[in-house]
């Protein structure tokens, strides 16, 4: 080779080099999010000043827990007051009955691209029969929420991953749901607290998680802000694009502050490089 085609190979993998190590360093998140059940307290009381405080603190997305008394109209004129969309709610498991067209024409009215269910009856999570019945009620719900346009998620506990007849609940539900219908929406602390590995899961069933839970994990296994000093990697799990990751939630369940907790997670997750 001479000097000429020597020098301009090196420059190629030179400048392919950079290309990689910038898409490495520069892989974040594109919009994080948070789960309005961290400040349901705040919410109670001043429902438009706390979307004003989360909007505040920089969040464009929020995942609703409750609309407060509020009608979908009402939510959607503070959501654009705000600066803010909400891809996300939740609606507990009563509501996927005879409650469940409205609350997708609601959820239409809002802009929500996702409904999610945030958990289940205990008396349903006591057999393997239960899970089964939860199973296909989650079908059929999913079934008539991409009927409006609107995809249907599950979102977990630890005990989805708590054996039952040598079964795990969890792995029950990835199997009878169809996959087209309910996605998973996975709580990584509560997957993590249970001895799951969230990552195994992504690679097992790629693009079924959409949504995440994101909420950081302390030595002693009790719930804390996001921080670098967790005991979950989320430079390993984030940097794995077969779960199809689209919008990440922040979520403490009792914080202390709520906004300083909020506040705090922002910061570190949109500063985070994986």
């Amino acid at each position: 080779m001479d000097r000429r085609a020597f020098l301009s190979t090196m420059t190629a993998a030179t400048v392919i080099g950079k290309r990689l190590s910038w898409a490495v360093e520069n892989h974040s998140i594109p919009k994080v999010g948070v789960q309005l059940y961290t400040v349901r307290d705040l919410m109670k009381t001043d429902f438009e000043g706390t979307l004003e405080k989360v909007a505040a603190v920089g969040y464009r997305e929020v995942e609703f827990a409750g609309y407060f008394d509020r009608t979908p109209q009402q939510v959607k004129a503070v959501l654009e007051k705000t600066g803010m969309v909400s891809p996300s709610a939740h609606f507990d498991y009563n509501s996927l009955g005879d409650k469940w067209p409205s609350v997708l024409e609601g959820a239409k009215v809002v802009g929500h691209e996702y409904i999610v269910c945030p958990s289940v009856d205990e008396n349903l999570r006591k057999t393997l029969d239960g899970w089964t019945q939860v199973a296909a009620t989650l079908n059929r719900a999913g079934e008539a929420a991409k009927l409006t346009g609107i995809q249907f998620a599950y979102h977990n506990h630890w005990w989805e991953f708590a054996p039952i007849e040598g079964k795990v609940p969890y792995d029950l539900l990835l199997k009878e749901t169809d996959a087209g219908l309910v996605k998973m929406e996975m709580d990584l602390y509560w997957a993590v607290k249970a001895g799951a590995d969230p990552k195994a899961y992504f690679d097992k069933n790629p693009g079924r998680f959409p949504m995440v839970h994101v909420k950081g994990r302390a030595q002693d296994g009790s719930i804390t802000e996001v921080a670098a000093d967790n005991a979950i990697d989320w430079k390993r799990l984030f940097a794995d694009e077969k779960a199809g990751i689209a919008h990440y939630f922040v979520e403490h369940d009792h914080p202390k502050s709520p906004i300083d907790s909020i506040r705090a997670s922002y910061e570190y997750l949109a500063a985070l490089r994986f």
